[in-house]
C-alpha cells in the first residue's frame, strides 16, 4: 500500500545540542555550524528561506542564497524592484530560515534589514559571471513578462549593448543586510522533542540564551 502523506516520518538521532556546547556569541556558533554543513557536501548549503510581509501584514516567502555573513548580519542579493525589495523598502523587517535536511538542522534568524553600501555591492557585482551581471539588466524582477522569448531579447539586446565592455551594476541591484535581534538553533531529536536555543540580541548587544521547548 502507497504512503499518504500523514505516514511520512523521519525520527531524528544524530545529534544534540546542549547550552553547555555553543559558543555565546551566536555569529561564532552559526559559523560552527555552516562550516560542517559545507564540510559534509551539503548541496546548496547556503540556501535561505526569506519571509517578508507588507505593512499591513500580508506575508510572502522564497528561497535566496546566502552570500556573505559577519557580526553585522546575513546578506543577499537581489533587485530593489522586486517584490520582496518593495515589502523591504516599506517594512524592513524579515525572518530567515536555513534547513540541513542531513544534518537534521536548521537555524532561524529574524531581524531588520538595510542595505549594504554601494562598495559592497559593486565588489560583488563584479565577481558575479557575466551573463549572470547582464541578467541583472535583463530582469525586471517580479513583473509580469509576455514570454520567455521576451526575456530572452532583453539579454541579447544587453549582450550586444555591453559587447566586450565592462558591464556595471544596475542602479536597482544590490545587497541587503538582514541584522538579527534572534537567532534560533534548532537541532532535531528522537520523538519530536527537538533542541532549540534562542539566542536574543540585549540594549547592550549581548546575547541572551534560552532553550524553548520543541
Amino acid at each position: 500500500m502507497d504512503k499518504t502523506i500523514s505516514d511520512l516520518r523521519k525520527d531524528y538521532t544524530l545529534q544534540d545540542l546542549s547550552e553547555s556546547e555553543i559558543d555565546p556569541n551566536p555569529f561564532i556558533q552559526f559559523k560552527i555550524w555552516f562550516d560542517q554543513a559545507l564540510a559534509a557536501q551539503l548541496p546548496e548549503p547556503n540556501a535561505m528561506t526569506i519571509a517578508t510581509a507588507t505593512p499591513d501584514g500580508s506575508p510572502s516567502a522564497r528561497m535566496v542564497l546566502l552570500k556573505d555573513f559577519d557580526e553585522r548580519g546575513f546578506v543577499f542579493f537581489t533587485n530593489y524592484n522586486s517584490r520582496k525589495g518593495q515589502e523591504l523598502a516599506t517594512n524592513p523587517c524579515a525572518a530567515l530560515v536555513f534547513w540541513w535536511a542531513e544534518l537534521e538542522r536548521q537555524v532561524r534568524i529574524l531581524g531588520t534589514v538595510e542595505k549594504i553600501s554601494s562598495a559592497e555591492s559593486d565588489g560583488y557585482f563584479e565577481m558575479r559571471p557575466p551573463n549572470s551581471r547582464l541578467g541583472a539588466w535583463a530582469s525586471n524582477q517580479s513583473e509580469v513578462i509576455a514570454s520567455r522569448e521576451e526575456l530572452d531579447q532583453r539579454l541579447q539586446k544587453f549582450q550586444s549593448q555591453y559587447a566586450n565592455k565592462e558591464v556595471p551594476r544596475p542602479p536597482h541591484w544590490g545587497g541587503l543586510r538582514v541584522i538579527p535581534t534572534e537567532i534560533e538553533f534548532w537541532q532535531g531529536r528522537s520523538s519530536r522533542l527537538h533542541d532549540r536555543l534562542l539566542y536574543t540580541r540585549l540594549d547592550d548587544g549581548g546575547w541572551k540564551i534560552a532553550r524553548l521547548s520543541p
